[in-house]
């Protein structure tokens, strides 16, 4: 049996999906080792907290799951009214990180170009590709990691880097 490699496009993809689940790990190991008082301490921020950003990268990515299901998500916001504990949350990323990994692993070329169709949150149509959508989510994540790298270091923590450029220089090819 021969192995066709991916195309370019499907292994950048799939790339890009490990990376978000990289530096996910990442953030959230740094996270952990917080004191419990600065995770949620509230900061001038556009969501108020560590966990609470963290939270609001969760919804983002479950809602365009569902608009890449096919299915009604049931968000009315762009975040939850409070976030969860740090923990819960990061079980909850980590299977969703899950999901996307498999997810993308399984598209062929016309999956990943295929349009889907949903409406946004706040209202109006939306269309947008498999593979569009796969790259705003994660750099939806890596704009709002930027946001928790931020308030570590108001919390007297420098924190690992995360940026692309450090997963592949750790990360095989």
């Amino acid at each position: 049996m021969t192995s066709v490699a991916p195309s370019a496009i499907l292994s950048t993809l799939r790339r890009l999906a490990a990376y978000k689940q990289w530096a996910n790990t990442v953030t959230f190991a740094d996270v952990l080792a917080l004191p419990p008082e600065e995770i949620t301490r509230q900061r001038q921020t556009r969501f108020g907290s560590i966990v609470h950003t963290l939270n609001h990268i969760w919804v983002v990515d479950d809602i365009f799951r569902h608009h890449l299901l096919g299915q009604p998500h049931g968000y009315t916001a762009r975040n939850t009214d409070t976030p969860p504990d740090i923990a819960g949350l990061w079980g909850r990323v980590q299977q969703m990180d899950d999901w996307y990994v498999r997810t993308v692993e399984g598209w062929t070329e016309p999956d990943a170009a295929e349009e889907v169709a949903f409406t946004f949150v706040g209202g109006g149509d939306g269309r947008m590709t498999r593979q569009d959508i796969l790259l705003h989510i994660v750099n939806h994540g890596t704009y709002h990691r930027g946001f928790v790298s931020d308030m570590m270091y108001q919390a007297g923590v420098t924190p690992t880097a995360n940026d692309y450029s450090v997963f592949v220089k750790k990360i095989p090819t």
